[in-house]
């Protein structure tokens, strides 16, 4: 009965990242759930209480296994110049991978405080990566340089989330340049 209903969560989680990259917030609902996962609509309702319950699992879930790839790549190199660069390609390469699509998804949703906390926790870690090579670089406030680095990435991914004119190539090659420009100081 546990593998069963470790089965059906996962199940679920893996309706809602293809909801939520298909169509954004507005298609994670507990009918579509149902109905990609064939549960009565009554039983998405035994493993999550909200849509925010969902999003805040996915979380939980997909972005420490996101932020896992992002780590690999940096440990991949060695001067602090090639993990900034690591850093901001690998999370722009994951823009189209479903768990990264459904992470970002849910930055617009409609979560409680508790599930935004957990979200910007897990940013942080994401963002405690990038503070070594920052201080090798010689940055002053390494941990800032690193929030605003940051910055460059999200902007970035909304910029190819939106299907911008751009291709995403001359967006990631764009947000290194600036991201090295900028870190160098």
């Amino acid at each position: 009965m546990a593998e069963h209903r470790s089965m059906q969560r996962a199940a679920l989680l893996d309706a809602a990242r293809s909801l939520l990259s298909e169509g954004g917030t507005e298609a994670l609902t507990f009918p579509a759930l149902a109905e990609r996962t064939g549960l009565a609509r009554s039983s998405v309702y035994e493993y999550f209480r909200s849509r925010a319950a969902v999003v805040e699992e996915l979380c939980e879930v997909d972005f420490p296994l996101w932020s896992a790839e992002v780590e690999a790549a940096m440990a991949a190199v060695d001067r602090p110049e090639e993990k900034v660069e690591a850093y901001v390609r690998k999370q722009l390469q994951l823009v189209g991978d479903r768990r990264h699509r459904a992470v970002v998804a849910i930055s617009a949703s409609e979560l409680d405080a508790g599930a935004r906390e957990k979200i910007r926790a897990a940013h942080g870690g994401l963002i405690a990566m990038i503070v070594e090579a920052l201080a090798a670089l010689g940055q002053a406030e390494p941990r800032l340089a690193a929030m605003l680095l940051q910055g460059v990435v999200d902007a970035a991914v909304r910029r190819i989330e939106l299907g911008a004119a751009e291709e995403p190539a001359a967006i990631t090659d764009a947000a290194v340049a600036m991201a090295l420009r900028g870190v160098r100081g």
